[in-house]
This record gives C-alpha cells, sequence and structure tokens, in this order.
C-alpha cells in the first residue's frame, strides 16, 4: 500500500518550518521534485520487515505480580526465561531493568505512554545473559523514562528502599537495587546516565558497576542520550558483580557506541587484597553543599580501613570535578530531548533499530502531561536554548567533557583509583502525594554531583556499601582508568573484606 503523501499546503507548512521561502511557483517544482524521494519510500515501504532473531530459550509472557508479591513495588513484569543449562551463570536468577527488550514481555520503561508494548527481540546482554545459564525471573520498576535519581517518579508508583520503607530505593534503576537489596533476585541490569546504577546503589547497599563507556553493549536497551548511555551489573556483592560484567561485556558489532570494547578476566582481580594500590582521595567530593558530615565519615572510616590493609592513599584535589553535573546538563536537556522528538532513536548510525518502539513513542506528542516533572523541566530549558543558541551549548558541554576526562585522567596517571562518597547523603523520605513540583524535582536530582560526571567522560566508576547512618546504606565509590574495571574490583573486594559494611 503506498505511503500518505502531503497535499501542497502540506508541502508550504513543511518549508516554512524549515525556513525555506518560497514562491508558488517554486512550491510546485519542488512539490514535483519530493515524488522521486516517495517513490523510494513506497519500495522500501513494500519490502519484508526484517525478521527478528529466533528465541532459543522458550518462555512465558510477562505478567504484572499483585500488590501482596510486589511489597517494594518495584518489579514490574514477572516471567521465568531459563537459559543454557551451564554456563558461568547458572543457578543465578536475574532481573532486568524495565528499559531492556525482554522478547514476550512488557516494557514500558517506567512511563504509561509505553504500556502496551512488547518487543519482539532480546537486547544484546539478555541473549549473554541466556547463553551463561543464567535464568531471567522479571522486569524491574525504573523512573519514567529513566529520567530520575530518585524511587518517586515511575507510573506505576513508588518504589520503596527494603531497609527502611516509605524511604527512596534511588533511581533511575530502583526496581533492581531494591530487589537485589531484598533478597528476590541475586543479580540485576542497571542502567546509567547520570548515577542511575550507582545511586540506587548506595541508597540501598548494593554493589553496582558503571563500565567504562562502549564496554557493556546498549543494543535494544531504551536510550536517553547516545553519548552518556551506559548499562551494567547490581549485586549483592564484589565476586558476583565481577562474575557478571564477565558475561555482560564486549563488542556485539551492532552497537555503535562500542569501538572494539577491551575485555578482561574481572573475576581473576579478586583476591589479590590491597597492598600497594595508589587511591586518591578527591577532597571536593567531601564538600558539597547538602553533604551530610556523617557519610563523610563513614566514607573516610572505609577509605582508612583500605589503608590499614596495604593501599597506599593521598588526599587530591580535583578543581574541575565539580562542575561534571553541569556539564551533564546541557547534554541531557538537549540531547534527549533531539532523542524524544526521533521517538527514542538517533540517527546517523548503524545501531539496531526498533521501528514498533518508534511508533509507540510517537504517542507522546499527545500525551505531554504524562511526561514526569523531572523531564519536563530539563525539556523546556533544553528546548529553549536549542531554539535560541543554536545547539552552542550541548557542543560546549562536549567539548567541555574531553577536558574534564583529561583532569582525571592526568590524576590517574599517577594513582590506580580515585575514592569519594557515592552520593553526599543516605536515603530521603519518599515525597507525599501531593508533593509540589519542587519537591519532587529535587528528590530526583540533589544526589548526582558525584555520579554524574563519570558519564560524561566514561571512566568507570563502582559504589560499595561501606558503612550505615541511621540504618540506612552509605556508597564509597571507587573510580578506574578507562577499560580497568579489574583494578576497581581488587580494590572493592579488598574493602568488603575489611568489614561487615551493616555494623560499620
Amino acid at each position: 500500500m503506498p505511503i500518505s503523501k502531503p497535499t501542497l499546503q502540506q508541502t508550504r507548512e513543511v518549508a516554512e518550518q524549515l525556513g525555506f521561502r518560497l514562491s508558488d511557483a517554486e512550491l510546485q517544482e519542488y512539490f514535483a521534485l519530493m515524488q522521486d524521494s516517495f517513490a523510494a519510500y513506497d519500495a522500501v515501504d513494500a519490502m519484508p520487515e526484517p525478521s527478528a532473531a529466533p528465541q532459543r530459550y522458550p518462555r512465558a509472557a510477562g505478567v504484572r505480580p499483585s500488590a501482596q508479591e510486589n511489597r517494594l513495588g518495584a518489579w514490574y513484569c514477572r516471567t521465568s526465561v531459563k537459559g543454557a543449562p551451564t554456563g558461568k551463570l547458572a543457578g543465578k536468577k536475574i532481573a532486568i531493568k524495565d528499559n531492556v527488550c525482554l522478547a514476550g514481555s512488557p516494557m514500558a520503561a517506567g512511563t504509561s505512554i509505553l504500556e502496551g508494548y512488547t518487543p519482539n527481540v532480546d537486547a544484546t546482554i539478555v541473549t549473554r545473559i541466556l547463553d551463561a545459564g543464567g535464568e531471567i525471573i522479571g522486569k524491574t520498576v525504573c523512573e519514567n523514562f529513566s529520567f530520575s535519581g530518585g524511587s518517586h517518579t515511575a507510573a506505576t508508583g513508588y518504589v520503596h528502599n527494603p531497609r527502611k520503607h516509605g524511604y527512596s530505593a534511588g533511581g533511575s534503576s530502583s526496581g533492581s537495587a531494591a530487589l537485589v537489596a531484598a533478597g528476590e533476585a541475586d543479580m540485576a541490569i542497571g542502567g546509567d546516565q547520570g548515577g542511575s546504577i550507582r545511586i540506587p546503589s548506595s541508597f540501598c547497599g548494593t554493589c553496582g558497576m558503571k563500565p567504562t563507556y562502549g564496554l557493556v553493549p546498549y543494543t535494544g536497551i531504551l536510550s536517553i542520550e547516545y553519548t552518556v548511555d551506559h548499562t551494567g551489573p547490581i549485586t549483592k556483592n564484589v565476586a558476583d558483580n565481577a562474575l557478571f560484567l564477565e558475561v555482560l561485556a564486549g563488542d556485539d558489532g551492532i552497537d555503535p557506541r562500542q569501538k572494539g570494547a577491551t575485555t578482561q578476566a574481572y573475576t581473576a582481580a579478586l583476591g589479590k587484597g590491597a597492598a600497594g594500590l595508589r587511591i586518591a582521595i578527591v577532597k571536593e567530593r567531601f564538600a558539597q553543599p547538602n553533604s551530610d558530615s556523617r557519610v563523610n565519615a563513614s566514607v573516610r572510616a572505609a577509605a582508612a580501613r583500605l589503608e590499614k590493609a596495604g593501599a597506599k592513599l593521598e588526599e587530591v584535589s580535583v578543581p574541575f570535578h565539580s562542575a561534571g553535573a553541569a556539564i551533564l546538563l546541557p547534554i541531557l536537556a538537549e540531547g534527549a530531548l533531539d532523542a524524544m522528538r526521533n521517538n527514542g532513536c538517533a540517527t546517523n548510525h548503524k545501531g539496531l533499530h526498533l521501528p514498533d518502539l518508534m511508533k509507540q513513542l510517537a504517542t507522546w506528542r499527545d500525551r505531554g502531561n504524562e511526561i514526569p516533572v523531572t523531564m519536563k523541566a530539563v525539556f523546556l530549558a533544553g528546548a529553549f536554548m536549542q531554539q535560541s543558541q543554536h545547539g552552542r551549548f550541548y557542543a560546549k558541554a562536549q567539548n567541555l567533557g574531553r577536558d574534564l576526562r583529561a583532569a582525571y585522567d592526568a590524576m590517574l596517571a599517577q594513582h590506580d583509583l580515585l575514592l569519594m562518597p557515592t552520593l553526599p547523603i543516605v536515603a530521603t523520605k519518599l515525597p507525599e502525594a501531593n508533593a509540589s513540583k519542587r519537591e519532587i524535582y529535587d528528590r530526583a536530582l540533589e544526589m548526582i554531583g558525584n555520579t554524574a560526571p563519570f558519564d560524561v567522560t566514561g571512566h568507570p566508576a563502582m559504589s560499595i556499601p561501606c558503612g550505615t547512618v541511621d540504618g540506612l546504606p552509605v556508597g564509597l565509590m571507587l573510580i578506574g582508568r578507562h577499560l580497568d574495571e579489574s583494578t576497581i574490583y581488587r580494590a572493592a573486594h579488598a574493602l568488603e573484606a575489611t568489614a561487615n559494611w551493616l555494623t560499620c
């Protein structure tokens, strides 16, 4: 069936939107020339859709659990997809963040706008999990379009912290960290564009690794912004995290974010101890406007345990670090807005495209009130700046990002790792149902000062629980050189062995 073509009047309107000033005669000429392009569109439309890869593992359709079966509000759907009979993940029950395609199970990415969409393909990481013998037991609630560091924005409702009901589990991978911390899953997948693996890991007391940019393929995962998209493992302990990353990492030949990603045997770093490791404590990150002195004390006490275990610690200054969150904002405000305008897809790449998902996402233009408060506020700012500044600040932020990476690389040339609090605070109370837009916004973004910079620079960064404040977990973050996750795991495993963080 031929595609719908514009009328002459619609062509005039499109020309005006593009800034073309055409006379009536020119409009007629271009209208005729356009038909050549539409012939190509008709030809592509007549071609069969490329077939999805066959599903090698039988699966049940994902179903929404009852409230009684979902006490934390952390499950989006439950299923059972059993992988190969043997492999590194044999016997492991794994939960998948609900922005990841799992064929046959619904995917909403935290928003009502995607309700009803069911992927017909598996993300690369899903295939790798199943090939390694893991069992996928469900999809976890994530924040609305993954645009919040709190756990209060998902269309399905709040996700509660398993350590303290009524408190934030962190976001945007809220359900993933909550379910691992609660023991309802052995491992989980998170996503991270501003801290969304490490924030919920810090709030819930799990180990969360944001790998080097491009190390783990993002194929089949809903993008926020191509230059800061990361996905990675959330686990209860360091050893499981290293094992999980061994399965997830490596080039898939599809994701344009990857450039021949070099992998390592991450579990080989376990048990090597901290002796001789050179670790830089970044002092600026203990002095944020909302830093809790008790969190700082807990992180410094953990650092002292590493020093006692043989690490060589030095306090250093990286002043540019404080600009990291500000640099990320224009990238997200304008880049993520462009992705939404393109219905969740960036052009000019040969990665996997999901036309059915794009079609579903296109309805957002008629359902703007369903976009979350944080996203609306950021997109309004981004749209204005695009119109008034013509992308100048997006470009400048990306260029500054290289300078920020260079500042960290210079410090990492002298040290093996950087160390700082993952977050300046512990989990906060979830907002009341009638909370103001200001409170909703603040609870979503108040904690990203330490996490956001490393999404811009792409350095690997891991949150490890190191203590508690008022019964709520404190996270310590270790940052390494690009593609040197092994050194992070070495130090994290050594730290884990120094004490039971729940009693610190």
